[in-house]
């Protein structure tokens, strides 16, 4: 699934595209990935519209129409948002969901082959809802290691668990949750009410050090990711944990362990390195 990383190199690819352009014509091809907003309705909303704005909030594309309306895109595991400056392949069509007809031509494509994406269309009261609802963003210069842990604290949930609940954190997944505590080297299952002011620190700083590297790799694609303009992430080259269970750890060459006990998905680490 798309984490930060992976939503951020989206929206940097598509904004200098997009913004300040007009939505002419919108097509929607499937009705189940809506939320809150009818077929009618968002098509009407975004036809003659201008993308004022394109931005991320935690794993979600954000696009800031000039009506005042947010189109809330969270392409999830198989979702993809794409430019083209073409007309599309029979088989790029084939699971074009959402098609937005940019007024000099080009295409906004959100294709989803399996549709686990969802599509939301907010006013302001309902935008700020929402966001409210979402925890600190772990990139902006106010996530220091002292909110890091006001966010979590109070809370016994094993420490995986706790970084990847959005209401604490934005944006954070699997993937990098993984890799941001082995870089730590804290067991992912230890109680968050269990860690000292110390290791606090350390998973502050692998938290915020590995999603910015992942931005720099524009992301991690083990399957279907694509980045805004159709390309993969390179981040995979650079895992530690995340996939490799049964692999020699990278730094101490034990075995890499793999559970599904803390929260029922793939937790990979060192038993060694993550005592």
């Amino acid at each position: 699934m798309p984490e930060l990383p992976e939503v951020e190199t989206i929206v940097r690819e598509l904004a200098p595209r997009l913004e300040g352009y007009r939505i002419a014509r919108a097509r929607l091809a499937k009705t189940d990935v809506l939320r809150r907003v009818s077929k009618p309705r968002l098509l009407r909303t975004l036809r003659g519209n201008t993308i004022e704005e394109v931005i991320r909030r935690a794993k979600h594309a954000v696009f800031r129409l000039s009506s005042g309306h947010r189109l809330i895109v969270q392409p999830r595991m198989t979702g993809s948002l794409v430019v083209y400056d073409r007309a599309l392949t029979r088989d790029e069509a084939k699971y074009a969901v959402l098609t937005c007809t940019i007024d000099d031509g080009r295409l906004l494509v959100y294709r989803d082959v399996r549709r686990l994406g969802t599509l939301w269309l907010l006013d302001e009261r309902g935008w700020g809802d929402y966001t409210r609802r979402i925890g600190p963003e772990p990139l902006e210069e106010t996530f220091t290691p002292f909110v890091f842990a006001e966010r979590l604290k109070g809370t016994r949930a094993a420490i995986k668990k706790a970084i990847m609940d959005q209401r604490r954190v934005a944006g954070i997944g699997n993937i990098y949750a993984n890799e941001a505590l082995f870089e730590a080297g804290i067991d992912p299952s230890k109680p968050t009410n269990k860690l000292s002011l110390d290791e606090f620190a350390r998973l502050h700083a692998s938290v915020t050090g590995v999603l910015e590297r992942a931005v720099q790799s524009s992301g991690t694609t083990v399957r279907d990711y694509r980045t805004g303009t159709g390309e993969e992430g390179r981040f995979q080259f650079e895992l530690k944990v995340y996939g490799r269970g049964g692999e020699p750890c990278v730094t101490c060459g034990k075995k890499l362990v793999t559970t599904h006990t803390i929260d029922l998905r793939a937790t990979t680490f060192c038993p060694k390195c993550q005592r």
